[in-house]
């Protein structure tokens, strides 16, 4: 983001603020109860957005150091992520070529080669098969070569590792962040590190809890507790990259830049912003640090979400980014139960249709985006 956009986006919020309007699409939206609920559709996002686009599985910081891997899920597909070194990274498919298990079992660790815990068939943090028990006896005609780890499209970028399962549709990572990829410079992405994380399963569809996050229609209601006093009620602005979505939720505070000279205006200051990288991550970025949620759907009504708080190391004690890292889970939990009591509504016949108001309007894009991206509405 350049300077002029930043204060682009900060004059758009004191505007609406003086006028007592809000950002406005030109129509309401709707999007179908059986969207959120039907395993059929479940399975055509699978294949065609969680396993066809690129996604944000991991930050440079967690594959550091030489030799280092990560497990991670992709559209329920095992992977795993290694680091060779002078960043070079690589992602395979966690599955052994001999027999079909899982080929790494622990979560993250440091190795040059992986060995089957079956048969012991052991490959390199490049792919390439390196021993074969009783090989000459038992596998006469195995050509090693043919059985190097299954690889997966994988590329750094921005100071995050992209992979995706779809080769055809991983050859255009810049084009797929256009427009969006020089905000995740500007947020200074590539200088983190994961300072706190936490995992859970809720009983909700992945939607719902990705458009629980563009809108701040509900921030006086249902966070009247925790974060609430501290926004503007309903004041929120978006602008869509593409499939992606950046959305600026304005603090109280911002009204204070209405005496002050612009010169001195800082958005990261007197707003949060949040970055919607589609299809399963968003990047809350808050005065010192953001916090990434990234989202795993397991089935149409369930779904894994992985919580990391990041900031640059060293700017603060553990004890501190701790207790942020608390107060986030507290303020997001209340987000993510909303959207398993909307999930338990959903075959209940009182809905056939969820109804978006005209400040709702990042919702409506959002579903627009996977419609597009499954086939069922034409680009544009």
């Amino acid at each position: 983001m350049d300077r002029a956009t930043e204060l682009s986006l900060l004059r758009e919020v004191l505007e609406l603020q003086e006028a007592g309007s809000f950002f406005l699409d030109d129509a309401q939206g709707r999007n179908a109860v059986a969207n959120y609920c039907s395993p059929e559709r479940f399975l055509r996002e699978r294949d065609s957005i969680f396993r066809g686009l690129p996604q944000m599985v991991a930050h440079v910081s967690e594959l550091s150091a030489e030799n280092a891997f990560l497990r991670r899920d992709i559209g329920g597909l095992p992977v795993l992520l290694t680091h060779e070194g002078a960043g070079r990274y690589r992602a395979f498919l966690n599955v052994c070529r001999h027999r079909g298990t899982r080929l790494v079992d622990d979560a993250r660790g440091c190795a040059r080669r992986f060995t089957c815990p079956y048969h012991a068939w052991t490959w390199n943090n490049r792919g390439e098969l390196t021993g074969v028990p009783h090989e000459r006896d038992g596998f006469p005609e195995v050509d090693r070569k043919e059985f190097g780890l299954k690889q997966l499209a994988c590329e750094e970028r921005h100071g995050w590792i992209w992979v995706a399962a779809d080769d055809t549709l991983a050859d255009d990572l810049a084009g797929f962040l256009a427009g969006i990829g020089p905000d995740l410079d500007w947020i200074g992405s590539r200088d983190l590190h994961v300072v706190a994380e936490t995992v859970s399963v809720r009983d909700v569809n992945w939607k719902i809890l990705i458009e629980g996050g563009v809108e701040s229609y509900h921030f006086k209601v249902a966070h009247r507790a925790t974060i609430g006093p501290y926004f503007t009620d309903n004041l929120s602005t978006y602008q869509a990259f593409g499939s992606h979505l950046r959305s600026v939720l304005p603090r109280v505070s911002v009204q204070e830049l209405a005496t002050r000279p612009e010169e001195s205006w800082q958005l990261r200051q007197h707003a949060n912003l949040l970055y919607t990288i589609f299809p399963l991550s968003q990047l809350l970025v808050q005065q010192d640090h953001l916090i990434w949620v990234r989202f795993e759907p397991v089935n149409a009504a369930r779904t894994r979400i992985t919580l990391r708080t990041m900031a640059a190391e060293g700017t603060r004690s553990d004890t501190y980014w701790q207790r942020n890292h608390a107060i986030t889970c507290a303020t997001l939990t209340e987000d993510f139960v909303i959207g398993e009591s909307i999930q338990s509504g959903l075959d209940t016949g009182a809905n056939d249709q969820l109804t978006f108001g005209r400040f709702e309007g990042a919702l409506h894009r959002f579903n627009r985006a996977v419609e597009q991206m499954i086939g069922l509405r034409e680009t544009g």
